[in-house]
């Protein structure tokens, strides 16, 4: 089953690519970007986390925290992450629970989809961005969720 928009977001506990434990219960007032993709440096996922971090500053002064989840190891994720300069972290989901919580269904069959979505402060959904081709638009309609956010 998947999340849809109004829906209460699952609590989830996953570590991220340095052993931190990353809760939706402990970001306090913030909201949550939290995006699925399918690997680490492929194509059109390093296209997808450069772009949260060149506007990671300003998801941050809308409020939000920034994951990145997929079914990659810590060890992939922490080199990833260095070689991109990655600022947020990247939660290791490699038995693909918390993908298979949120619903984020397979693109093209076999690949695990690409999907973004922002958790308000009360953790409830209001957005949900499925674009497997469209790497660029997921920070883009993140951001402008969080604007409406604040508005």
């Amino acid at each position: 089953m998947s999340i849809a928009v109004g829906d209460k977001a699952p609590a989830f506990s996953l570590k991220d690519q340095n052993g931190i434990e990353r809760c939706l219960n402990n970001i306090g007032e913030k909201a949550l970007v939290l995006f699925f993709y399918p690997k680490d440096d492929t194509p059109g996922c390093t296209i997808e986390a450069c772009s949260f971090r060149d506007q990671y500053a300003t998801l941050q002064q809308l409020g939000a925290e920034v994951w990145g989840v997929s079914g990659d190891g810590a060890s992939s994720h922490r080199r990833f992450a260095e070689r991109h300069q990655l600022p947020y972290p990247l939660l290791v989901d490699e038995q693909n629970n918390l993908r298979q919580q949120f619903g984020v269904p397979n693109s093209l069959i076999l690949l695990p989809g690409r999907v973004t979505y922002v958790i308000d402060k009360n953790k409830i959904v209001k957005l949900v961005f499925n674009a497997m081709l469209d790497a660029n638009a997921h920070v883009a309609k993140a951001k402008t969720t969080l604007e409406m956010l604040n508005s």
